[in-house]
């Protein structure tokens, strides 16, 4: 219920020293705004790295042949094996939960010989045989014509799509790709398609715009592969994690080639969906430091609150005996010192949130607009505020407490004799 001469109290005992309340108010300021500035920022790298990594089926996994390790059914140590189509069908119709599952095999590569040419022009590219499913497990964007389709498959067409840094490196400004030629290790191509991928930093990000896609059907009899398979990028359906999944793939492709149950080494993969559950716990554990931090800087601004209301406690000694005299109950009094202690620190709470608020929407402001940096919208959202106000509502109470209590020790008769 609203009390005037309540807020008159409040506000006229607070004003009595100012200086000594600002400095006082200052460090659950500095807490709270300290709180809110490393949780905006987790949230930022989190939303950083989502931007960077949108499009991507994350709960993939990529996997290819390594070395036996073991001797096994009379096959010895150390033998070589490939993939090959009918491991994709048992992997298909084996292993449930699975969406994609799609062999690819590669030629080339940065670093390599220049097998990729165009006229007088040449380049050493990555050369992908694939299926269409790959365009939903990377991210790509096609800038002009079109991906490979299954009409690509089962025809056997020989035709390319290439990113942007092939088109640079072969053709002419402005010229136009499509329904040109390229030759692939000495077989023409025909280019149907350009395609911009998302850079992910370091030192890949150019090279993910010079890659080329063909039609595995097509790249396999182009270049003797037959029904070999190099690797496969494989992706659980939402429901499934790929990384509970693995286990049951990996058991169909040691029983297709003979490898002993227990050679772990034989199968080599890169599990997206593990990394990315990593990083996911990273972010948690980053929240869980700030809020450590700024709890343990709100909690210094609070032991200078609970001081301060010590000291207004004992210079209003003689005016808590007048009203115990007068039939003051102590839960009043008591009340009344935590009414101003929790007024004092949400209003030096609100004021860190507002600052810090502020200063995010400098920081948005400034930030450029989908850029591949891994920092974007450092923001913090409703819950994380009712927090704050929360944390700032207990901070309050526990520094008033002690105050408090000590105002309601005072005997009447005591406090009248003081002056």
């Amino acid at each position: 219920m609203f009390s005037r001469d309540k807020w008159n109290e409040v506000i006229e005992s607070l004003s009595s020293n100012l200086f000594r309340t600002v400095l006082t108010a200052f460090g659950v300021f500095w807490g709270i705004f300290i709180l809110v500035i490393l949780l905006a920022a987790g949230n930022g790298l989190e939303n950083g790295v989502k931007n960077i990594f949108s499009g991507i089926s994350s709960n993939s996994m990529f996997m290819w042949s390594q070395t036996a390790s073991k001797p096994y059914k009379g096959l010895p140590k150390g033998r070589r094996y490939n993939f090959d189509l009918d491991d994709v069908t048992s992997i298909k119709q084996k292993v449930n939960g699975l969406k994609y599952v799609s062999p690819r095999n590669q030629l080339g590569g940065f670093g390599g010989d220049n097998n990729v040419v165009r006229g007088l022009k040449n380049g050493a590219f990555n050369v992908y045989g694939d299926y269409p499913d790959i365009q939903n497990q990377e991210p790509m964007k096609i800038l002009q014509g079109r991906f490979i389709n299954q009409n690509d498959i089962e025809n056997k067409r020989k035709v390319a799509v290439i990113g942007e840094g092939v088109l640079s490196e072969l053709y002419e400004i402005d010229e136009n790709p499509l329904g040109t030629y390229v030759k692939i290790q000495g077989v023409n191509f025909m280019v149907i398609g350009v395609y911009k991928k998302r850079g992910f930093g370091g030192g890949n990000a150019e090279e993910d715009q010079k890659q080329i896609y063909t039609p595995f059907t097509a790249f396999s009899q182009a270049f003797n592969y037959g029904e070999r398979v190099g690797w496969m990028a494989i992706t659980a359906k939402d429901s499934y994690s790929v990384t509970n999944l693995k286990e049951q793939i990996f058991d169909v492709i040691k029983t297709n080639h003979k490898i002993h149950p227990e050679d772990d080494r034989a199968i080599g993969n890169f599990d997206l969906y593990e990394q990315f559950s990593k990083i996911q716990g990273l972010f948690i554990a980053l929240n869980a430091v700030a809020y450590f931090v700024g709890i343990l800087i709100l909690l210094s601004g609070v032991i200078g609150i609970s001081n301060i209301m010590l000291i207004v406690v004992k210079e209003r000694t003689n005016e808590i005996g007048v009203r115990r005299a007068l039939g003051a109950t102590p839960w009043s009094i008591r009340g009344q010192v935590l009414f101003e202690s929790v007024f004092l620190t949400l209003i030096a709470g609100m004021a860190g949130i507002a600052f810090a608020t502020g200063i995010l929407v400098i920081i948005n402001f400034v930030l450029p607009e989908g850029g591949d940096i891994p920092f974007a919208n450092p923001s913090v959202d409703l819950p994380t505020v009712i927090i704050a106000l929360l944390i700032l509502i207990i901070a309050g109470l526990l520094a008033g407490f002690i105050p408090a209590q000590n105002a309601i020790k005072v005997k009447p008769v005591d406090a009248l004799r003081t002056e």
